[in-house]
């Protein structure tokens, strides 16, 4: 997949590319690479600094647009996803010094509605600008300001192939190796990816995917009160690191061994009848839909908006599919919107 965004968002991921997530040359848009504090002296409002109060005089509670924190490991697709919120009408800003989304919500505010959504990129390239994320974050919370945090995730695996492509050294690796950068990074943002609304591991996902993903997530007219994704995977390829659940289908025996059965998938009516004759599959399914019910009503009020379900067998081929598909059914009915991947599926 060679075709590029005819508009890049400023400052891309320098190892997540429109090709198999191949790593691609980091630029700035403008063409100019301005220091920190130039960019923060920068955000001022005729000629004058801008307070960060959100709700001050003249700014009704009401005008202040939608936040959503994009961040996550260098070259996992961060600026990719960006980009495709900037396709769906968000306004995005790459690389802000994260003392100063305070600020870019208030000027937001002051839009008179032009600027509903703004999404703001916030990584490591800050450096010592990213100590400010926690103290911004609280500030953000106690004017009720309505935030997500996308965290992109990958494997190291992944992010070394991806630099090592592209021949760029990994922006804290100093003197080091990719993985001691690596290592320094998910040491860093730890607490973050805690806090992390929606997890995305890019692992194994080109572009596409990835937009796929972000699209599902955010490109829906109304924002439902919870979205979830249910996965089905084989145990043999991995756990799914963005995973929030995890169910284990191998209780119940497996059709690879049913001669007239195996070729198929869990998609396949007869696969999915096998499945659900063997004893404790309904009342699993039942159970466990009852729970997430249970799960739901949590999450709801904890202001979380995005669980990845993962249902996993041997292989992620018949069990783990046949169940996720019931499953997501029964989610769907009960007004959760519902998004179903068969992580595994055909790579046998």
């Amino acid at each position: 997949m060679t075709e590029r965004d005819a508009h890049p968002t400023a400052q891309r991921d320098p190892a997540f590319s429109e090709t198999q997530g191949e790593p691609e040359e980091t630029h700035n848009e403008s063409g100019q690479d301005q220091p920190q504090e130039a960019q923060a002296e920068a955000v001022q409002e005729n000629g004058a600094e801008v307070s960060t109060d959100a709700t001050a005089a003249g700014v009704p509670e009401a005008a202040i647009p939608e936040l959503v924190i994009i961040s996550g490991m260098s070259g996992a697709g961060r600026s990719t996803a960006a980009k495709c919120l900037e396709d769906l009408g968000w306004f995005v800003v790459d690389n802000l010094p994260p003392a100063l989304i305070p600020t870019m919500v208030e000027l937001g505010a002051r839009s008179q509605g032009n600027v509903a959504r703004i999404a703001v990129v916030v990584d490591v390239r800050g450096r010592r600008f990213f100590d400010n994320l926690r103290e911004s974050l609280a500030d953000l919370d106690s004017r009720s300001v309505t935030r997500r945090i996308v965290f992109l995730e990958s494997s190291d695996d992944a992010l070394v192939r991806r630099f090592e492509s592209v021949r760029r050294p990994h922006p804290l690796q100093g003197d080091g190796r990719i993985v001691d950068g690596i290592a320094a990074e998910r040491e860093l943002l730890r607490e973050l990816r805690g806090d992390a609304d929606l997890v995305i591991d890019t692992s194994s996902l080109n572009v596409h995917e990835l937009r796929a993903k972000m699209d599902a997530q955010f490109a829906g007219e109304e924002e439902p009160e919870l979205r979830a994704t249910v996965m089905s995977f084989g145990f043999k390829y991995g756990l799914p690191v963005d995973a929030d659940l995890v169910a284990d289908m191998r209780f119940l025996p497996n059709p690879h061994w049913v001669p007239e059965l195996r070729p198929y998938t869990g998609l396949n009516e007869e696969v999915s009848a096998y499945v659900f004759n063997q004893p404790g599959a309904k009342e699993f399914l039942d159970r466990y839909a009852e729970l997430l019910r249970l799960i739901a009503t949590g999450y709801r009020r904890e202001g979380k908006r995005y669980v990845t379900i993962a249902i996993g067998c041997t292989g992620g081929k018949h069990r783990s599919v046949a169940v996720s598909e019931k499953l997501a059914a029964r989610l769907a009915a009960e007004g959760v919107e519902t998004v179903v991947v068969h992580r595994d599926m055909g790579r046998e």
